[in-house]
């Protein structure tokens, strides 16, 4: 299997992720592996796979939309949107993260580096309520 094959693997497990498959985790990383988001600094798969549960204890429905891959030899950037609702605020407006992800794969086609990027301030804090109002009055003071 080449690069582009194994990469395309990795965004249907994302795109079709569950709380019981969090376990397949292993399959694709390497044990030694490090992610890396704006909340995270982990280093081994039991520490990424609490990452992923955590996510479907804290959030109602979440899932990932892979819309766009770009693939260099052994790391590929994946684009997503990041789709689910709060389960401690209003949940019928579901919410949408734009994002990307830095995978890096070692010799043996197995994920060592995962690192997401997404602006935690817009794409989230915005969105809550108070904490929502508060962000936003003060990216106008900065613009202004």
């Amino acid at each position: 299997m080449n690069q582009r094959e194994t990469f395309a693997q990795i965004a249907q497990f994302f795109e079709t992720l569950t709380p019981q498959s969090v376990a397949q985790l292993k399959n694709f990383y390497s044990p030694t592996a490090q992610f890396k988001d704006p909340f995270n600094q982990v280093q081994g798969t039991e520490a990424i796979e609490q990452i992923f549960l955590h996510m479907y204890e804290s959030l109602e429905n979440p899932r990932f939309v892979i819309t766009a891959q770009v693939v260099d030899g052994h790391q590929a950037f994946l684009t997503w949107d990041f789709k689910f609702r709060f389960k401690r605020f209003d949940t019928s407006t579901e919410q949408v993260v734009l994002g990307t992800t830095h995978l890096v794969l070692d010799d043996q086609m197995k994920i060592s580096l995962h690192r997401d990027y997404w602006d935690a301030a817009e794409e989230l804090y915005e969105k809550l309520p108070w904490v929502g109002a508060l962000m936003r009055w003060l990216k106008k003071r900065a613009n202004s």
